[in-house]
C-alpha cells in the first residue's frame, strides 16, 4: 500500500441528463443507478480503498451534499470531505484538493476521479492506476487515462497521442464530443482514445501547472492554504471560490500544458452520462428492455422501465423509450434523445414554483 498515494473523488455534479431520477437533493453519484446494491460513489470508493490508506481518500462535493456523503461513506472523517460553497467546474475543485493534500504531504501522488463512472474489470483498472502512479513519481508529468474506443461515440471527448515505445504516450490533441463523421475518422486512425477524465499526477506537478496556466486562481487558493484543515477552512474556501472563475481542468490546464501524457487502457468504462449509456450497460429481458421497477410490459421493446418501489408501471406498445416514475415526476420520452433531458430540467428552472420537481 502506497502511503504517498492520495485519491480525490469529484462528486459535485448534478446529473442533469438523468433527470428526473437524479435530482438536486440526490444526484446520480448518490444513487444505485445500475442496480447492484451500491451507489456510484460507494462503488468508486471501494474501487480505490485497497490502493492507499483510507485516510488518504478525499471527496469533493457541494456543501449541500456533505451530509449524504457522510452517510454513504461513513469511514470518511469531516476533514476528508471537501465542501464546495458553489459550483465552479473541475479546476477549482482540483486545486482545492491539491493544496489540501500538498499541505499534508508535499511528495503526494494524486489520482483524481469522477465519483459517478461505471468501471468493469476492476483488477485491470487498479493495475492501470498503479502503473500510472509509477510514471508520475518524478512530479513532472500530468497523466490522464485513455480508453480504447469500441465505437464512434459522439458523447465522449477524445485524446490523440503520439506513438512511442514508452508505456505512456505524449498527448498531441484533445477534442470534445466530435460529430459522427469525425468520430468515425478518429476510430479508423488508431491514434485516438476516449478521454476517461481520470487524472494521475504529483501534487507539485499540478500546482506548478496552475501557477503557469491559471496564475490568478493559484494565488487565490494559495492565500487560503494556511487555513486548510483548521476551523477557518470553510470561510477561506468561501472567499476563494467567490473570487475564482468557472473553468474545467481540461480547458484550463490539460489543453495548454506541454507535459501531458495518456496511459492507454482497456478496462470496460462508461461515464454513465445518459439514459442511453445506462441502457447499454444494463442487463436486459427477452425484449431488450431494462427493467428497474415493478412493471407489466406488453409489446414493448428496447426500452427502460424504472421507478420507485411500491409503484407499478404498466407499459404497452413502446419501442426505444424511457418510462420512469420518480417521486412527484412521471416521464415518458425516447431514451436516446439525450439533449432533451437537459432541456426538460432547464425549462423547469426557468418557470416559477417548480423547485420541487428539480
Amino acid at each position: 500500500m502506497n502511503k504517498d498515494l492520495y485519491i480525490v473523488l469529484m462528486a459535485g455534479g448534478v446529473g442533469t441528463r438523468f433527470w428526473p431520477y437524479s435530482r438536486s437533493a440526490k444526484p446520480k453519484q448518490f444513487l444505485d443507478v445500475v442496480g447492484i446494491g451500491k451507489t456510484l460513489i460507494q462503488s468508486t470508493y471501494d474501487r480505490f480503498v485497497g490502493l492507499c490508506p483510507p485516510e488518504n481518500i478525499f471527496v469533493v462535493t457541494h456543501d449541500e451534499h456533505k451530509q449524504i456523503t457522510k452517510e454513504q461513506l461513513p469511514l470518511l472523517n469531516d476533514d476528508q470531505i471537501l465542501a464546495e460553497p458553489m459550483r465552479k467546474n473541475t479546476a477549482p475543485c482540483i486545486l482545492y484538493a491539491s493544496n489540501k493534500i500538498a499541505k499534508q504531504n508535499p511528495n503526494a501522488i494524486m489520482v483524481v476521479s469522477p465519483a459517478d463512472h461505471l468501471i468493469l474489470n476492476e483488477a485491470d483498472f487498479q493495475q492501470t492506476i498503479l502503473k500510472s502512479v509509477e510514471q508520475a513519481n518524478n512530479q513532472d508529468r500530468l497523466i490522464t487515462l485513455g480508453i480504447k474506443p469500441t465505437r464512434p461515440e459522439t458523447g465522449y471527448g477524445y485524446i490523440q497521442f503520439l506513438e512511442s515505445k514508452d508505456p505512456i504516450k505524449k498527448v498531441k490533441t484533445f477534442t470534445e464530443k466530435p460529430e459522427l463523421t469525425l468520430a468515425n475518422k478518429f476510430l479508423e486512425s488508431g491514434d485516438f482514445v476516449w478521454n476517461a477524465g481520470i487524472f494521475i499526477w504529483g501534487v507539485q506537478a499540478i500546482k506548478n501547472s496552475f501557477e503557469k496556466h491559471l496564475p490568478e486562481m493559484s494565488e487565490i487558493f494559495d492565500e487560503a492554504t494556511p487555513k486548510l484543515s483548521t476551523a477557518e477552512e470553510k470561510a477561506a474556501i468561501q472567499s476563494a471560490y467567490s473570487q475564482t472563475k468557472n473553468i474545467s481542468i481540461d480547458y484550463g490546464i490539460m489543453e495548454k500544458a506541454d507535459n501531458v501524457y495518456v496511459m492507454l487502457s482497456s478496462f470496460a468504462w462508461s461515464d454513465l452520462g445518459s439514459w442511453g449509456s445506462l441502457y447499454e450497460h444494463s442487463p436486459k429481458d427477452a425484449m431488450n428492455n431494462v427493467i428497474g421497477a415493478d412493471s407489466m410490459t406488453y409489446d414493448t421493446r428496447n426500452s427502460i422501465i424504472k421507478g420507485d418501489k411500491n409503484k407499478l408501471i404498466v407499459v404497452q406498445g413502446l419501442n426505444g423509450y424511457l418510462v420512469g416514475a420518480f417521486g412527484n415526476v412521471v416521464i415518458v420520452c425516447e431514451k436516446d434523445k439525450e439533449d432533451l433531458f437537459r432541456k426538460f430540467s432547464n425549462d423547469l428552472k426557468s418557470k416559477p414554483n417548480n423547485a420541487d420537481y428539480l
